[in-house]
């Protein structure tokens, strides 16, 4: 959990690769931002003529393998990468599509005739995945989890609900955690499946409006009858492959918050500047050059913090502990920030005439969604006095 690793700065073709994405998000990002819709979106048009400046530019399919088309980065260029790219509301904190389809380690993971099944239509953009974990009464407990997969003479049968499921209502299909081992449960028992929407006793429930704009779905399965090859790995892995899912998510929004917190620092230090408050500039006000400092403070902390994640996992070493460190400080961190820069701005950032109210809400929701941070420093915690010898 604590293996040391060297201190270590950026090689010299991180940072050329860093400083390429940032001139591409500077110069053809951001001036697109006044297109976002309150719901966080870019209009399609716009959206596709921007997707294809970036495959034009190489920043397509980042962490897909050289083979099949992709760039093939590692978890810490993919960080950099995320953080630069969220220095704009452009892009939106839940959808990177901008940059080719998402597919992540799960679906990455398939192999021969599933791989062309299911991988390769996506990567073309012939199909859409979600992934369906979470439930009504299963959230960050996996152990509750209720959805259950039963052999049957032809493959499984699934019957279970999942909730708050992005995607799912434009997916082709998706990536299920279900319960095949009651006994084990999480500890052996749970397995992946692939779930087409279109198969029968599948129906997608009602939508959940959310404060981000994002409208996430139910997944409804009622003997849902699922091919034995729609196993993805071994019986009773699953939780294994959802972890390397989530380990993946954690870095994104660590990596996030750094742009994010980068984006409105920057704004801010800029605005109190020239913003004069009772015949003096808000810069010279201690207790604002205070929140300032804490600002940057939070974000350099944060970056370090998830670089260390991703080099390591890079390396093959176990970081699930630092993982949830990144998770953790950076939407916490990020969320703090962000409320100070809002703050600082008055009036001005609680209107659109700034990205911070979309910062701020995005930020807010990150404290919750993949991992509530409680859950996270508990998990933590444990494994910390596990290893310990407490």
């Amino acid at each position: 959990m604590y293996e040391t690793m060297p201190d270590h700065n950026l090689p010299e073709e991180l940072i050329q690769f860093r400083d390429s994405i940032r001139r591409f998000v500077d110069r053809e990002l951001r001036p697109l931002e006044k297109h976002v819709t309150i719901e966080g979106k870019l209009p399609k048009d716009v959206e596709d003529a921007v997707a294809a400046k970036a495959k034009a530019a190489g920043f397509w399919l980042m962490e897909v393998p050289a083979e099949l088309g992709g760039a093939e980065l590692g978890l810490l260029p993919l960080a950099i990468f995320w953080e630069e790219i969220a220095r704009t509301t452009a892009v939106s904190a839940r959808d990177h599509g901008i940059f080719g389809p998402t597919v992540g380690p799960i679906l990455l993971g398939l192999q021969g005739e599933m791989r062309e099944r299911y991988l390769m239509p996506v990567l073309r953009g012939e199909l859409k995945a979600c992934f369906a974990q979470t439930e009504p009464d299963a959230g960050s407990d996996p152990a509750s989890m209720r959805t259950r997969a039963v052999r049957t003479d032809k493959g499984w049968k699934i019957n279970g609900t999942k909730r708050y499921i992005t995607k799912a209502a434009t997916a082709d299909f998706a990536q299920v955690m279900a319960v095949t081992d009651p006994e084990k449960g999480a500890r052996g028992g749970i397995s992946c499946f692939i779930v087409e929407m279109n198969t029968p006793g599948v129906k997608i429930g009602p939508a959940e409006m959310t404060m981000m704009g994002d409208t996430p779905y139910e997944i409804i399965l009622e003997d849902a009858e699922i091919p034995a090859e729609n196993l993805i790995g071994e019986e009773g892995k699953g939780f294994a492959l959802a972890q390397k899912f989530l380990n993946h998510g954690r870095i994104r929004h660590g990596a996030h918050s750094c742009g994010a917190m980068a984006r409105c620092l920057e704004m801010t230090a800029a605005y109190v500047k020239q913003r004069k408050t009772f015949g003096a500039l808000l810069s010279d006000r201690q207790g604002v050059q205070w929140m300032v400092a804490d600002g940057y403070m939070r974000l350099h902390a944060t970056r370090l913090m998830v670089h260390d994640a991703a080099a390591k996992l890079d390396l093959g070493m176990d970081a699930r502990v630092e993982t949830f460190m990144a998770k953790v400080t950076g939407v916490e961190n990020g969320f703090k920030v962000i409320d100070d820069c809002l703050q600082l701005h008055g009036g001005m950032g609680l209107t659109r005439e700034t990205p911070l109210e979309r910062y701020w809400r995005d930020l807010r929701s990150f404290r919750i969604t993949e991992g509530p941070t409680e859950v996270l420093k508990t998990t933590m915690a444990r494994s910390i006095l596990k290893n310990a010898g407490l």
